[in-house]
């Protein structure tokens, strides 16, 4: 990058999202950077007024005497997974008090020297502060609150003119959320900023360095000398020069200075708090890195009023469905069911209407289309297979695009016993989404010109159309619930009547029924016992052909084997098959393969899985990946030893993540052998993607992929 100022830097924003950030090849020029080998300590390269600020003789100089103390110690800490270790102070011959930290990159050592504060913030402040704010944000009601308090808590300790927070929506677009400001500067709260705002390499190093400031934003890069270092990884410097594009994007916001802090939930970027100043102003190392910590905190506590919401929603569920369900079971028929439990089921899916469709007419009630319009879509539904959750009904089915109004959310239940369908509507909430600057407006270029960052942040609005409330995943599974107590309710009255009409017929009947249990069960017990069969001549093959790759081979088709033999033994033991707890059926897994693979593994293999409801099917792919990554473990981590392996399972909104984690020599190559190419036809039915990245030490396996599709 050259050294130039920023009303001189000509931008080209069509590459942005590819733009290399992370190698800038200069920093800012309010600090000083040192490039050392490790082995020799001798500065190779360097940025910034080193000549000036700290000695002419800098390059080739011992890093220990140019900072005038033994910083062996950091070295040695930097080599693990945690960067920027912090060193003591050094003065400068000009009198200049800078702060240290070791970080490092490749076959490098980056040593990063920035102003100390004025009055640095000591131990015991610092302590004291965070634990206020930590009892501060304990005690919010909720999200809200909470959000709200966290912005008045990073304004205090940071000092700058504006603070918000910042959280990214499942589009990737971000939203203002909270705010705390100087009075006399307009306001963000609740504006929409799109996804392109911040690039994805962006939101990659917010994960990875959790706490950036630019002093002013109105400076010249002072680059790397010599400049064959220029292209050196400065990910985790905190004073790497930012992409121009991104200070001509805050110099039109009227920014003089930012810095923004990485709200980081369970490895994933849920938001950012972004702070800007109409002045330079600097925020030093020390503040930095108590706001870090600030954060962190504030990510548990957005997990816990998230988590808590969730309960919230599921016992407000099965409260209604208490009071349902005795008027579903009452004398009469289905239709004086319906009569009596009708206001309940709308009320129960926080529904604007709800309708029954059967073969005698529709009945409905709240806001709902034309008789004729639900009869036609009930005989869609029912031509389907699995029922229909959509909050944008005209996406699906284009004629209902004139009905939007009373019915753009749905919720379709067909009722398999008698042909009926059940429907709950929700009508079109017509959106009024505030933007900081017109989202859509195409940036008009002529040939051979360049494009640059967007110039105007006034509010401009957008009405959404056709689109409903969204259905939460706690309320999919609610209709599911009652969908089944339809049928149990449609059973138990049919027994009734049968039971006035044909007496001499119900010995025929249970005995029917019995002989079907029977019949299921004796299928399930043939099944067990087959796959028994086939898991005990597999484990003799095994022992017979002896240590070696026949043995591991037979091993592994052993575990396979035991997944599938859990997914039967579910199928036929719950009630509910349309769904299961995926936490459970990992755990039972997790207990067969311990017995399978042995009992030295049953006490280093730990698992930590949130209660996750997925439909059956990808259960059973995830649990066959979940088999796949713990025999590749098991195989390669720690050379034919024990070792600990940790299988965690998360929830983020509508994803999920499986983490098969060990602490072995890391990844060792590619192979694609069998269970490679299956656990690959896995991944790509469930429409995820899985990565491999470094434990520290040894292999981290993360699956993500979408829960269902709604």
């Amino acid at each position: 990058m050259a050294s130039q100022g920023l009303s001189d830097v000509v931008v080209d924003t069509t590459a942005c999202d590819r733009e290399p950030i992370h190698v800038p090849g200069a920093i800012q020029p309010h600090g000083l950077l040192l490039i050392a080998d490790p082995h020799t300590r001798a500065v190779v390269a360097g940025a910034g007024a080193l000549e000036e600020r700290l000695s002419a003789d800098w390059l080739g100089a011992d890093l220990s005497e140019l900072l005038g103390q033994d910083i062996g110690a950091l070295i040695a800490a930097a080599t693990g997974p945690v960067s920027g270790m912090v060193g003591q102070p050094i003065v400068t011959p000009a009198g200049e008090r800078l702060d240290v930290a070791v970080h490092r990159s490749g076959d490098h050592l980056l040593v990063e020297l920035e102003p100390s504060a004025e009055q640095p913030l000591g131990a015991a402040a610092v302590v004291s502060r965070l634990d206020g704010f930590a009892i501060m944000f304990e005690r919010a009601g909720d999200l809200e609150v909470l959000c709200a308090r966290a912005a008045s808590a990073f304004r205090q300790l940071t000092g700058f003119d504006r603070v918000m927070i910042y959280r990214f929506l499942d589009e990737d677009a971000g939203r203002v959320v909270a705010e705390d400001r100087d009075p006399r500067l307009g306001t963000f709260l609740n504006h929409h900023f799109p996804a392109s705002d911040i690039p994805r390499q962006a939101r990659a190093l917010y994960v990875r360095n959790r706490a950036r400031a630019i002093p002013t934003v109105d400076y010249t890069p002072a680059p790397i000398r010599p400049a064959a270092f220029a292209g050196i990884d400065l990910s985790d410097i905190g004073i790497r020069s930012v992409s121009p594009i991104h200070l001509r994007y805050m110099a039109n916001m009227g920014v003089a200075a930012s810095a923004s802090i990485s709200i980081v939930k369970d490895g994933v970027l849920w938001g950012l708090v972004a702070c800007h100043h109409d002045t330079p102003r600097l925020l030093p190392p020390d503040v930095r890195a108590a706001a870090a910590t600030l954060a962190s905190g504030l990510a548990r506590q957005v997990r816990a009023k998230e988590e808590a919401e969730t309960y919230r929603e599921r016992l407000r569920l099965r409260a209604a469905e208490d009071a349902v369900l005795p008027k579903l079971a009452g004398d009469g028929g289905m239709a004086d069911a319906m009569k009596r439990s009708r206001d309940d089921l709308m009320r129960m899916l926080d529904a604007d209407g709800f309708a029954w469709v059967h073969r005698g007419g529709v009945d409905c009630i709240g806001r709902c289309a034309p008789a004729a319009v639900l009869k036609a879509l009930s005989d869609w539904v029912q031509g389907g297979v699995e029922p229909v959750v959509t909050r944008e009904l005209g996406a699906l089915r284009l004629e209902m695009a004139e009905h939007a109004g009373a019915i753009s959310g749905m919720i379709a239940m067909p009722l398999a016993d008698d042909g009926a369908t059940l429907m709950w509507f929700r009508v079109e909430q017509v959106e009024e989404v505030e933007w900081a600057g017109n989202p859509h407006k195409a940036a008009s270029v002529a040939p051979g010109e360049q494009l640059t960052p967007r110039a105007s942040f006034e509010t401009w609005t957008e009405q959404v159309r056709g689109r409903s409330r969204r259905w939460t995943m706690e309320e999919v599974e609610a209709a599911h619930r009652l969908r089944r107590a339809f049928h149990d309710a449609h059973r138990a009255r049919q027994l009734r009547d049968l039971n006035a009409q044909l007496m001499r017929t119900l010995a025929d009947k249970d005995a029917a029924l019995a002989q079907k249990d029977l019949l299921m069960k004796e299928v399930d017990h043939r099944v067990q016992n087959s796959l028994q069969l086939v898991s005990a001549f597999l484990a003799m093959q095994s022992r017979a052909a002896g240590p070696g790759e026949v043995a591991d081979q037979l091993t592994e088709a052993q575990a396979r084997l035991s997944a599938v033999a859990l997914v039967h033994r579910r199928l036929y033991r719950d009630d509910q098959i349309g769904s299961v707890d995926l936490s459970r059926y990992l755990e039972e897994l997790a207990d067969d393969m311990k017995a399978s693979i042995g009992g030295e593994w049953g006490s280093r293999m730990h698992t930590d899985l949130a209660p996750v409801l997925i439909p059956t099917d990808r259960a059973v792919a995830v649990g066959l990946v979940m088999t796949e990554l713990v025999i590749n473990a098991t195989k390669y981590a720690y050379d034919g030893g024990v070792g600990p392996i940790a299988i965690t399972l998360e929830q983020h909104r509508n994803r999920l993540r499986l983490i098969v984690a060990d602490e072995g020599r890391g990844k060792t190559g590619e192979k694609a052998g069998f269970g490679s190419r299956m656990m690959g036809a896995m991944v790509g039915k469930l429409e995820g993607e899985i990565a491999f990245t470094d434990n520290a030490p040894g292999l981290r396996a993360i699956l993500t992929a979408p829960i269902g599709v709604w």
